[in-house]
């Protein structure tokens, strides 16, 4: 049985890294009050350590902190019949510039929700110590879950803030550690622990193969961590051992590449065999938040017909920078990369090859437009209808609702007989009181976005790659889509790296095009082996296998560009390789002098 309770009431303070936050404690499951009110000590630990990390994962927190900053998202103010979205004090556009702030919400929500996660994990070995000291076998397993999950969350620090907080117990107070010292300190936890790991509760839990996959991570990234600001160094010790533990999850066979890419974000995923540590979302719980799927995509999109879905849309959120897209052109030239690799677009919406012209029409919402409209220019689908999927640019197909943001979808019926919901091109209208305006168009995602010129609703291909979940009825919450941390995928290209900087180019060779190649459900789109590789082709293949994961900030570091120019960001302080420490928490902590100090550069 999953349990997935938040049980602890915590005091941040207690953990001497004070923020200021607003966090409220839930009952999430039914599980609290276990057998005749007891609550269970174990599950119940464990779950309140595993369970807060979805919300802190979420896209105006540390998803949004990691994609706005780097190369891969933009986020900038839109403006059309709606008023202004997103303008939000200049919280995503100055993330973007590396402009931060240490009050800007996407760092401060993050610093939160990630102390508050590691406090509930050392809660959890608190109470899980004694237990396996007795010999409780059960405490043993989860107690070195405990304390790898402990050591994952500190190396999400250290790679954001550049620091660890070492803390054993709820009532200690956290040692700050930096640098080679916070290296050491997450290594040797991973370490402790990686022989007595579970093998084998899959990959919503931490296990042997999560702890490899994490150590590689970790040495893979080690120069980076070192010395944050300087030019990495990669030893040789560090590339063997990324490569001694990558070795370890790919040969004993435990996991598969997706043949299918867009499965391994779907509903289904959690079972997918190349998962490897994932955030367990099945639970069917409100505060599973679908987020990922719906942030990038167009207000104006409903995804999926039927009562269930009336309020499912999009936030007209980020978009794609011209720059990332500019990577796709790059290694395909005059081939779109929608027909060369799969991972790039997944064409799901079966429009009748004498629909897809839809020049000259105007979207249909009320007969008094008096202009040719589409009213009749659409397919039947049933409720399974999919949206397509991947890097969406133009005009999608989505079904409509009878007054656009209210109302029944509309149904009818094709020339076979067939009844189902009519889709149509994707339209944007704005209400004026009740009334909709008599200006309609089609939602038409065009390349071009900035941060300084005036971006409409529509502009910026957006990311759909993340299903919209079957299971949620607002589209927000209730999503039973794994958010994945580590798949086999990561793992072969860590080891090509590591294989690339210690001159086995043709080791190297062979781990990508292990992973471009296993794409095989559309083998039209199966992208072809390289013949070749370097550094620069490296770094742009992790970005095509890893866009919107949270992972590019970090490659960009490690691989030089993060002080490079893309779309409306030029600044090159190295500083800003690190994120800025929240105000309040440094605020928190002097009482304790020089115990909280700000990163340089801000």
């Amino acid at each position: 049985m999953k349990h997935r309770i938040l049980t602890l009431v915590v005091g941040l303070s207690a953990l001497l890294f004070w923020n200021c936050t607003d966090l409220e404690e839930e009952i999430l499951d039914e599980s609290l009050t276990g057998t005749d009110g007891l609550v269970e000590p174990v599950s119940g630990s464990i779950s309140a350590a595993y369970g807060i990390l979805p919300q802190t994962f979420r896209h105006t927190r540390y998803f949004g902190l990691q994609e706005i900053a780097s190369d891969e998202a933009i986020l900038p103010p839109r403006t059309g019949l709606g008023g202004t979205q997103w303008a939000d004090n200049d919280t995503y556009t100055t993330a973007h510039r590396h402009l931060f702030s240490s009050s800007n919400s996407l760092v401060t929500g993050s610093w939160s929700y990630l102390t508050t996660a590691l406090f509930r994990t050392v809660a959890a070995i608190d109470v899980l110590t004694p237990l396996a000291e007795a010999g409780d076998a059960e405490a043993v397993q989860a107690l070195a879950e405990m304390r790898a999950l402990r050591a994952y969350e500190n190396m999400l620090f250290l790679d954001s803030w550049g620091l660890a907080f070492k803390k054993e117990t709820t009532s200690g107070i956290s040692e700050i550690l930096r640098g080679e010292d916070a290296l050491a300190y997450i290594e040797t936890e991973f370490l402790d622990v990686v022989d007595t790991i579970n093998t084998d509760k899959g990959p919503g839990r931490m296990t042997q193969d999560a702890v490899y996959g994490f150590l590689a991570k970790l040495y893979l990234n080690a120069a980076v961590y070192r010395d944050p600001y300087g030019t990495p160094s990669f030893t040789d010790e560090d590339m063997a051992n990324v490569i001694t533990y990558t070795n370890k999850i790919i040969d004993n066979g435990s996991y598969a590449l997706s043949p299918e890419y867009f499965d391994l974000f779907n509903d289904e995923n959690h079972d997918n065999a190349e998962l490897i540590f994932a955030l367990d979302l099945r639970g069917v719980l409100n505060n599973d938040h679908n987020r990922w799927a719906y942030w990038s995509m167009s207000g104006s999109l409903f995804p999926r017909p039927g009562e269930m879905y009336l309020s499912m849309d999009g936030t007209d959120g980020p978009a794609a920078t011209p720059d990332f897209y500019q990577n796709w052109v790059d290694a395909y030239g005059s081939v779109d990369p929608a027909e060369a690799d799969a991972r790039f677009y997944q064409k799901n919406a079966q429009v009748p090859a004498e629909l897809e012209d839809i020049s000259g029409l105007t979207p249909y919402f009320k007969d008094t437009l008096g202009l040719k409209t589409d009213k009749d220019h659409y397919f039947i689908a049933g409720s399974d209808f999919e949206i397509d999927r991947g890097i969406i640019r133009g005009t999608m197909w989505a079904p409509r609702k009878e007054n656009f943001r209210s109302g029944n979808f509309m149904t009818g019926t094709d020339a076979s007989g067939a009844t189902g919901y009519k889709i149509y091109p994707l339209a944007e209208a704005r209400e004026n009181g009740s009334d909709l305006q008599d200006i309609t168009y089609y939602v038409d995602h065009t390349l071009d976005i900035s941060i300084q010129n005036t971006n409409s609703y529509a502009g910026g291909y957006r990311f759909a790659k993340w299903q919209f979940s079957k299971t949620s009825d607002d589209g927000n919450n209730y999503s039973s889509v794994d958010l994945i941390m580590l798949r086999l995928a990561d793992v072969y290209l860590m080891r090509a790296e590591a294989k690339l900087r210690s001159g086995d180019n043709a080791g190297a060779l062979a781990d990508v095009n292990t992973v471009r190649t296993s794409r095989t459900a559309r083998p039209d789109q199966t992208p072809k082996a390289w013949s070749s590789i370097t550094l620069e082709t490296l770094f742009r293949e992790r970005g095509f296998e890893f866009y919107w994961e949270m992972s590019r900030r970090t490659d960009q570091i490690r691989f030089g560009k993060y002080e490079d120019s893309w779309t409306s960001k030029t600044d090159a302080d190295v500083n800003h390789r690190l994120f800025p420490i929240p105000q309040a928490a440094i605020d928190g902590a002097t009482n304790t002098p020089g115990y909280l100090e700000q990163n340089q550069g801000y």
